[in-house]
């Protein structure tokens, strides 16, 4: 099967049209979610208006932030992340380029382009029907990459009119999201231990972190990653290697190896008083960032391709590592099916540079096996609906879909409430340290009071 026919074929069961409610047969968008204004919701609900400004990240560089109106009311707001370490193939982040202003990083361009040609498209479209107001923007950019308007112009809107669409509804964002299918806790990721381009340390390795997939429910998790996170500062202080934090909030100690941060993991797990069989490890390698045309640049030696799977498989024997991240380069094609062909039943491999968020590439990686997971980033790809179907490609052929953050990052907490609705399972958002990162742990403690499924993925 060719890609084309990937993307628009699944052996999966395809979503019901309609579901019975009440003695009546409503309708479902392709999603298998709810047309929510035709259960009598007042069709008037437009959008009258859009607002865009600068605001800061989490690193102090400019993102977009975007105020929705409907019927003259302001009620959406999104903020856009963005990332350090990012995959060449990601939709555009537009920025200024003006070396006097913010070191060329601003976003006055696509702050215009947001009130200057986005609202001039989406003015007057009904705020819930999300498919449309990204179809628009789309079609209205018409480049493959959101090089005319800019993918944080075109993310920020799209996030600004769902929480409003949710709004107006009247529910949370994560049962807007998720309709009838109800909610289901994701299993964290916390990034304790940073290295790479998310840290100024010698590690190569980009994240490691705990997961928290042997508990009852999502407090009891989160509380264990917690206490995991205090234990290994104890465990480097005594060490004498506690400094700093890196981006995500993790440690960021100098190692003499990799490895070293693996061992660490160990005793700040079992330091905390939780054994392996609760709380696993997870890495982001990011190795297309030590990825080199002579191969990977790793503990300072130069390994190939095969070199480097044999070091993970050397540790998924020595270490109870549930998910290995980007583990290859983005165009290691043959490194990742290698890889997950040969221990893809005992790990989770999961593509982010590999992917980008995008079904074209996506589909490529499920013709030749080449991971099991996909990591999910709205602003690699630019809209909401756009991620909703990269999702839904994944998990129709079987692969996992993991929630993440980026490394720059705002208080917006819009995929804490997206793991929850759709479901995914699980989600990486940094440390429990830093107010950018603690947003979202917050915000689903928030949503566990409403959804108790809560199980572990592994």
């Amino acid at each position: 099967m060719n890609i084309k026919n990937l993307l628009l074929h699944s052996d999966a069961p395809k979503p019901s049209t309609s579901v019975q409610i009440d003695n009546e047969r409503l309708p479902l968008d392709s999603k298998g979610v709810f047309i929510w204004h035709r259960l009598g919701k007042p069709m008037s609900a437009h959008i009258t208006g859009l607002d865009a400004r600068m605001i800061l990240d989490s690193r102090g560089n400019p993102t977009v932030e975007v105020d929705c109106f409907v019927d003259g009311a302001l009620l959406g707001r999104a903020a856009v992340p963005s990332g350090a370490s990012t995959g060449a193939y990601e939709a555009l982040e537009m920025r200024d380029g003006d070396p006097s202003k913010y070191l060329g990083k601003g976003v006055t361009t696509a702050v215009n382009n947001i009130t200057d040609r986005i609202e001039e498209a989406l003015v007057g479209l009904p705020v819930d029907e999300q498919r449309l107001i990204d179809e628009v923007m789309i079609e209205l950019d018409g480049t493959p990459n959101k090089a005319n308007l800019g993918a944080n112009a075109m993310l920020g809107a799209s996030m600004a009119c769902l929480h409003a669409g949710a709004a107006v509804h009247e529910l949370p964002l994560w049962k807007y999201i998720g309709g009838v299918a109800g909610g289901l806790m994701p299993v964290p990721m916390l990034n304790i231990l940073n290295g790479g381009a998310h840290a100024a340390s010698n590690v190569d390795v980009q994240e490691f972190m705990v997961m928290p997939h042997g508990f009852d429910t999502f407090e009891e998790g989160l509380r264990a990653g917690v206490e995991t996170y205090h234990a290994l500062k104890k465990e480097l202080k005594s060490d004498g290697l506690l400094g700093g934090v890196g981006d995500e909030g993790g440690f960021a100690p100098n190692l003499p190896a990799n490895e070293e941060g693996l061992k660490y993991m160990v005793r700040a797990i079992e330091g905390a008083g939780y054994s392996v069989d609760q709380m696993g490890i997870a890495l982001d390698v990011a190795a297309t960032e030590f990825h080199h045309e002579d191969g990977y640049h790793m503990d300072g030696k130069v390994l190939s391709s095969e070199d480097l799977a044999d070091v993970y498989s050397g540790w998924l024997d020595a270490y109870p590592i549930l998910s290995i991240e980007d583990g290859f380069g983005e165009d290691d094609w043959t490194g990742w099916s290698r890889f997950t062909k040969r221990e893809g039943h005992r790990v989770q491999t999961v593509g982010d540079d590999l992917f980008v968020t995008q079904s074209e590439r996506l589909a490529q990686g499920i013709e030749i096996g080449a991971a099991n997971a996909m990591l999910v980033k709205l602003n690699q790809v630019g809209t909401v609906t756009e991620t909703l179907e990269s999702m839904d490609l994944a998990a129709s052929h079987g692969l996992n879909n993991v929630i993440s953050h980026r490394s720059g990052e705002t208080e917006d907490v819009t995929i804490a409430d997206l793991a929850v609705g759709t479901r995914a399972g699980q989600i990486k958002t940094g440390a429990p340290a830093r107010s950018d990162r603690v947003a979202k742990y917050n915000q689903l403690l928030r949503i566990s009071a409403d959804v108790d499924e809560y199980r572990s993925p592994f």
